[in-house]
C-alpha cells in the first residue's frame, strides 16, 4: 500500500480509501465486515461513509452503513488504526425522511450526534459536506443554471463557524465537501483565509468517463492544497467492462436502474475504446481505470467499492499497477476525441 497525508495535517491515509455505500443494501453486515478485515490486511487504513448510506437512499436502509462500521470497530477494537470519513445530507427532496432543512447548528447537531452513534466512536476524523445547499451543477448535471428565484444566500462563513465549534469539541478533527464546484471550493478557502477552519478535502466524481474536475478544479486544489478525493472510479461499474456484452444480474445498474448516468451511447463508446487498450497492454480495464486514478497528482486517496472480495481484491491490487508513458497517451487519445461523456 502507498500513504500520503490529509492535506494540512499529519493524518496518514493510505491510497485507496475503502468506500462503503452497499454495505447494507447489497451487502449484509458480515460481507461489510470481511471487506474491511481484507482492506486493513492489504494496508488500508482509510474508510468513507455518509449518514444517508446505504444507497439508495431510503427510510429502511438509513444509516446502516454507519451502524456495520460501528459494530465491527467494537468487535475489533481497532478505532485507532483507521480514519473515518462521513457526511452530512444537505437539502433534497430524497432525503427528507433524514431531516428537511440546512446545514444550520441544530442540522450538525443532529447529523453528527447520529453519526457518532452509529459508528460508536467519540469522533470523526474528516467530516463532509455531502452536497451544497446552493443550486448549482451536481449529480451528473453537466452545465450550470442559474436560478433568479433561489433564496439560498451565502453562508459560507456561518457553515464554517458551526463545524469549528464541534472541532473544538474534540467531536470531529478536519471538515471537507463533496459533490462541489469550483466556485464552492475556493469560496469555502477564502473564509478560511479570514481565520475559519478550512476545507481541507473535495470528494467529487473522477474516472475516465468524467473527468470535468480538471477543467477548473484542480488549479485551485494545487495552490490551495486542497486534496481530492474522487469517488465512482469505475463509473458505477461501467469501466468493469462489465456491461458491455450482457446485463449482469444483481450488478447497481440492472438492480437499481435510476443509477444510469454512466450507460449512455458516448459512455459506452469510451468503455469500449478503453478496454481495447487495456487488453492490447494485458492489463484489466478495472485496473486500468483505477491506477489512472491513483496517480493523479491531486488525488490523495482513490475511494473505491465493491460488492464481492474478488471485486475488492481487483480494486485494491491496483495500487501496483503503473502505467507506461505508451498507455497514458492512448487513453489521452480517446479522451480527446470523446471528452467527459459522463460528467
Amino acid at each position: 500500500m502507498k500513504y500520503t497525508t490529509l492535506p494540512g495535517t499529519d493524518i496518514r491515509v493510505s491510497k485507496i480509501c475503502l468506500g462503503s455505500m452497499t454495505w447494507g443494501e447489497q451487502n449484509t453486515e458480515e460481507e461489510g465486515h470481511q471487506q474491511l478485515d481484507y482492506a486493513i490486511d492489504k494496508g488500508v487504513n482509510f474508510i468513507d461513509t455518509a449518514e444517508l448510506y446505504s444507497v439508495p437512499a431510503n427510510k429502511e436502509t438509513q444509516g446502516s452503513t454507519e451502524r456495520i462500521i460501528g459494530t465491527w470497530l467494537k468487535k475489533t477494537n481497532k478505532r485507532d488504526e483507521v480514519v473515518i470519513a462521513t457526511k452530512i445530507v444537505g437539502p433534497r427532496d430524497f432525503v427528507n425522511h433524514i431531516r428537511t432543512g440546512g446545514f444550520t447548528k441544530a442540522e450538525f447537531t443532529d447529523a453528527i450526534h447520529k453519526s457518532l452513534q452509529r459508528l460508536q466512536t467519540d469522533y470523526i476524523d474528516l467530516y463532509q459536506l455531502h452536497w451544497p445547499e446552493r443550486n448549482t451543477n451536481f449529480f451528473g448535471v453537466r452545465g450550470y443554471a442559474h436560478d433568479e428565484a433561489e433564496r439560498w444566500e451565502d453562508n459560507f462563513g456561518e457553515v464554517l463557524s458551526y463545524l469549528q465549534d464541534f472541532v473544538v469539541a474534540g467531536k470531529i478533527r478536519q471538515i471537507g465537501l463533496s459533490n462541489e464546484t469550483p466556485y464552492g471550493v475556493m469560496r469555502y478557502a477564502e473564509e478560511a483565509r479570514k481565520g475559519a477552519p478550512k476545507m481541507i478535502t473535495v470528494q467529487n466524481p473522477y474516472n475516465l468517463l468524467n473527468r470535468k474536475d480538471e477543467v477548473g478544479l484542480t488549479e485551485v486544489l494545487h495552490r490551495e492544497n486542497i486534496g481530492h478525493l474522487p469517488y465512482s472510479p469505475l463509473g458505477f461499474g461501467q469501466l468493469t467492462g462489465k456491461y458491455l456484452e450482457e446485463t449482469p444480474k444483481n450488478a447497481r445498474v440492472t438492480l437499481f436502474p435510476q443509477f444510469a448516468r454512466y450507460h449512455n451511447e458516448k459512455s459506452f463508446e469510451a468503455t469500449r475504446a478503453y478496454n481495447e487498450i487495456a487488453k492490447k497492454h494485458g492489463i484489466s480495464l478495472t485496473q486500468m481505470a483505477l491506477a489512472f486514478i491513483n496517480d493523479r497528482p491531486f488525488v490523495t486517496s482513490n475511494i473505491i467499492g465493491a460488492t464481492s472480495l474478488d471485486q475488492l481484491k481487483e480494486n485494491i491490487g491496483s495500487i501496483d499497477i503503473t502505467l507506461s508513458d505508451a498507455i497514458l497517451d492512448e487513453i489521452e487519445a480517446v479522451h480527446e476525441n470523446n471528452p467527459n461523456p459522463a460528467p
